[in-house]
């Protein structure tokens, strides 16, 4: 009961890291406004760029990418760290090279919702797209790094950020079938993936209407929320 009890508050801990409001944050220390009610209302980066300029959106961008760095690696500290405890008692059918990749599956699950839904902000939030990232990276460097790539070569050829980041998100559901990885990275990229595309869904409908604006478009373009 005890590890279990643990490993909740484990999951706590990535909810908690990904709920950070940093574009908030920034808007309320730079401007002064809630940035949920300019733009795309989103707090991620695209938006931050389009309210607050380019130096705000890269902090944005890399905290975010940071927060899923550090919950995939806490998780791999925390769980062998808390099953050394002489008064946590692990099940007996779990030894840790078949634990730590699970805690890592719901880690990353943790943060991605922490991000798109943080408590601090009413369950509201950004696209989890740079946080994915983040975490990517930090699981699987052949995975986050073909995302990237992906991510990078559609936003020079479209300068559309949110076809980006639905492309980059199925790149990476692809690649981590290619390489060798454990099932729950593998579940993990597949539901993260989704839950980012799911995100972008009024995007996704912008882009079937011809409508969705490019990097550096006024208007509309404010609507273009990571």
């Amino acid at each position: 009961m005890t590890f279990w009890i643990g490993s909740s508050l484990g999951l706590i801990i990535a909810y908690l890291l990904g709920s950070v409001p940093t574009g908030y944050l920034l808007g309320k220390l730079l401007r002064g406004i809630d940035i949920r009610e300019h733009g795309s209302k989103s707090t991620g980066a695209t938006n931050v760029l389009r309210t607050l300029g380019k130096w705000p959106a890269f902090v944005v961008l890399l905290v975010d990418v940071l927060k899923g760095v550090a919950a995939i690696l806490f998780a791999r500290w925390f769980y062998p760290w808390l099953s050394t405890l002489p008064f946590v008692l692990p099940p007996t059918t779990l030894d840790l090279e078949t634990l730590v990749p699970w805690a890592v599956c719901l880690s990353g699950l943790a943060v991605l919702l922490g991000h798109g839904r943080s408590i601090w902000l009413n369950f509201t939030g950004g696209k989890s797209a740079a946080t994915g990232l983040g975490l990517l990276l930090a699981m699987s460097l052949p995975v986050g790094l073909g995302a990237a790539a992906v991510w990078v070569v559609v936003l020079a050829t479209s300068r559309i950020v949110s076809l980006s980041s639905i492309f980059a998100a199925l790149t990476a559901v692809v690649v981590v079938f290619i390489v060798e990885q454990p099932l729950p990275y593998r579940l993990l990229v597949v539901a993260g993936g989704l839950y980012v595309i799911a995100r972008h869904r009024a995007n996704i409908q912008r882009l079937l209407a011809g409508m969705e604006p490019r990097v550096g478009q006024n208007g509309l373009g404010s609507k273009v929320g990571q």
